[in-house]
């Protein structure tokens, strides 16, 4: 594994303002082409001159995720910012966004008839706006294609978790960050964590050794599940699959990747590496329902690092169980409760407890605040690496889970199993989806061990090895 330390957040001076508005002409106009453009033109010099000026945002994706990041974006309270243009599949989604954006900010919602755009192509739309920064919270498994088209417009862009869905995803993700950060872009991922103070307190306690060596951490993402959306009279299989986006592993990439993302990117900034190796099993017990789809209720993955720490991952979808969305760590001279905040001794002792207080949690507004006056302050923030390969690191695991088998990091981020080539999708009631039900309305399900059989060639990289073919017995005389 290499560059895999390559997080921290990059920053450049600020320019005069006749500067700023000199060198933006030129990056958009480079921008908009995909070219890379020299350091000298970049946004990062630049973006001080952002100061009080009103920073325009264009929404792509206007669920539930997308619509509560618009709000804490305007809530900021580094200067004006305002939501300028949207755009969602479905126009009953960016209909009531608007509203409710609208109804949280009246004054900085500026976004007319015009700039509203509904199709699976909207997108282009908002990228074409005046908006200088993005927003986007569409499912995961558009993300990699819209990330590469924003940063090729020249937009900082906000992110949601996952950033992708299946390895070609990632690895597009990683070049277009390489991209951002030669053309002076800010990338922020939502992994709202690592903005919580909380974390971060507990966290420098962890790294600055309070515990000695760490021995094993576990991480944990158990609930009860999320909602089912039943098929509509006359729509296609692809608007219902988009509509239920959460079930296809396509758009979606399991809760594994969905969800419990977030307990493992706490694990990978604990160990400050990512897992070189991961084994696990999974499956479906209790999401049996055609309304349901493809994905596990249930994965438990072993993950180990370079320096042979082991990370245990249970994540689970079943109603009436033992819940808990936490992270734990325990090392030579104690054990942490990360999510809690908390520090024990190996007697049981609290030894260090998170400071309880205004900005101690929240961490899906304060990655808003931080990000706001950061390009207010001429800082330019990256977290695309690793957003990426925290995203990545669900992946895996979901990999393993589904083939059954011990798979090892550099093989599973090179393999060329793609779930969907989202790019060819422009019309949800023509196109066709890309898995589709049999007669008696099922989707197909991997089976660990006989690999995901009927949907993809579930080979790691494309390699298979051989059976050996057993040599023919000469028989004896007689």
């Amino acid at each position: 594994m290499s560059n895999l330390n390559e997080n921290k957040t990059e920053s450049n001076g600020a320019s005069t303002r006749r500067e700023f508005l000199k060198d933006s002409s030129k990056i958009a106009a480079a921008g908009a082409a995909g070219a890379v453009i020299a350091p000298n033109l970049s946004l990062a010099r630049s973006a001080h001159a952002f100061g009080s000026d009103t920073i325009k945002i264009g929404l792509v994706g206007c669920g539930g995720r997308g619509t509560g990041a618009s709000i804490q974006a305007m809530n900021t309270t580094s200067g004006n910012v305002e939501l300028v243009a949207m755009a969602d599949a479905f126009q009953n989604r960016l209909d009531k966004s608007l509203r409710t954006c609208q109804n949280n900010h009246k004054d900085k919602v500026r976004v007319p008839k015009e700039k509203q755009f509904v199709g699976t192509d909207a997108y282009e739309k908002v990228l074409e706006s005046d908006a200088q920064l993005v927003i986007l919270a569409t499912p995961p498994g558009f993300r990699p294609l819209h990330f590469e088209k924003a940063i090729n417009a020249g937009k900082h862009v906000f992110m949601e978790k996952p950033v992708g869905v299946d390895a070609p995803g990632i690895r597009r993700v990683l070049r277009a960050n390489e991209v951002a950060k030669q053309k002076g872009l800010a990338v922020q991922v939502g992994l709202q964590r690592r903005h919580e103070r909380a974390y971060r307190e507990t966290m420098e306690q962890l790294h600055s050794g309070l515990i000695g060596d760490l021995i094993h951490t576990r991480v944990y993402w158990n609930g009860g599940g999320v909602w089912t959306r039943p098929r509509a009279e006359g729509e296609t299989e692809l608007q219902y699959q988009m509509k239920n986006w959460y079930y296809f592993n396509w758009i979606c990439g399991d809760h594994i990747v969905e969800q419990h993302i977030h307990n493992l990117d706490v694990a990978n900034w604990l160990m400050n590496d990512y897992p070189v190796k991961a084994q696990g099993m999974g499956g479906r017990q209790v999401r049996t329902g055609k309304d349901t789809g493809q994905i596990f209720d249930h994965h438990a993955v072993e993950f180990t690092y370079a320096n042979g720490h082991r990370l245990l991952s249970h994540c689970r979808h079943q109603r009436e169980c033992w819940n808990s969305v936490s992270e734990h760590t325990h090392g030579t001279k104690g054990y942490a409760d990360i999510s809690k905040g908390e520090i024990f001794d190996n007697n049981g002792k609290s030894i260090f407890k998170c400071k309880e207080g205004e900005g101690q949690r929240g961490g899906h507004q304060q990655e808003h605040h931080d990000l706001f006056a950061d390009l207010r302050d001429g800082k330019i923030p990256n977290e695309g690496e690793y957003g990426a390969k925290s995203t990545f690191t669900a992946i895996f695991g979901r990999m393993a889970t589904y083939s059954g088998k011990e798979l090892k990091w550099d093989d599973a981020l090179n393999s060329n199993i793609s779930l969907c080539d989202v790019d060819v999708l422009k019309n949800m009631a023509e196109d066709p989806a890309p898995v589709n039900p049999d007669e008696d309305g099922n989707y197909p399900i991997p089976v660990p061990g006989t690999g995901y059989k009927d949907v993809v060639d579930w080979e790691i990289g494309g390699q298979k090895k051989k059976k050996k073919k057993k040599k023919k017995k000469t028989p004896k005389p007689a």
